[in-house]
């Protein structure tokens, strides 16, 4: 399993700042940022299947015009995973006939370019290849889940946006090939307060979340905000410098 990081910022502002999106193999999208615009149309018409984290503009914006452009190209519907309320989320707000066709009705319901597949924290979903894909428990906004990205022989645990969240550590410390863990820290400790209360984390509160941590996996930083980037990894690496913390690059690529 590979897995390539297509967008990993809080917000854009140049090539070099992409939303969030990770793409597994070739196939395989984990959230649908605008980094999924890195991709060609050759390689947007591999995409059988989408996981979405939760419904935030920042981590689905361009999943409307992924399936709009490559739609007609495609023998099967692309098939959207993701939690009752995030579907109902995009049925209701994005694919509505007013803001984006109803791309699950179309070119008919019973042959359509889009369908959803709902999951919960906890289950599996096994896909060819022996790749497995588990939602986690996080704790954000609205709801959401991370995923872990199991080849069978490493996992990759992406935890999407989060805040505190005991639960989601317990699921991290059960899984016995853990490689690398992508966690996001959306704000620097000046903003702690904003921090918890949209559910995110700051360095000082993911210190307190990494002491959950019972292996030591290789941590990449994710969803830094565009203006703070410095400011937020300088506190990160001062006040968590034990894990040894990087900061997430577009285009990293993990083998698993």
């Amino acid at each position: 399993m590979k897995v390539r990081i297509l967008g990993c910022s809080g917000g854009i502002g140049g090539r070099h700042l992409r939303t969030t999106s990770l793409l597994v193999d070739h196939d395989v999208l984990i959230d649908c940022g605008t980094g999924v615009a890195e991709l060609s149309i050759a390689e947007l018409a591999q995409i059988d299947h989408v996981f979405l984290t939760h419904s935030h503009m920042d981590h689905i914006a361009c999943l409307p015009l992924l399936i709009d452009t490559v739609g007609d190209m495609r023998t099967q519907p692309l098939t959207v995973h993701c939690l009752p309320e995030t579907a109902e989320t995009l049925h209701r707000h994005v694919f509505n006939w007013s803001i984006w066709p109803d791309f699950t009705e179309i070119p008919s319901a019973a042959a359509p370019s889009l369908r959803f597949e709902t999951l919960s924290a906890g289950q599996s979903s096994d896909l060819a290849g022996g790749r497995r894909i588990t939602a986690m428990p996080v704790n954000h906004a609205v709801p959401a889940v991370g995923y872990q990205m199991d080849s069978g022989n490493g996992s990759l645990v992406f935890s999407g946006d989060t805040g505190p969240c005991r639960p989601f550590w317990d699921a991290v410390n059960a899984i016995p090939n853990l490689r690398a863990l992508l966690i996001e820290t959306a704000f620097s400790n000046r903003e702690r307060q904003l921090a918890e209360s949209s559910r995110h984390l700051c360095p000082s509160m993911l210190l307190e979340e990494l002491r959950h941590l019972q292996s030591r996996p290789e941590i990449f930083i994710t969803h830094l905000k565009p203006g703070q980037i410095e400011l937020t990894m300088g506190e990160i690496e001062r006040s968590v410098a034990e894990y040894q913390p990087r900061m997430l690059q577009n285009n990293q690529i993990f083998d698993l």
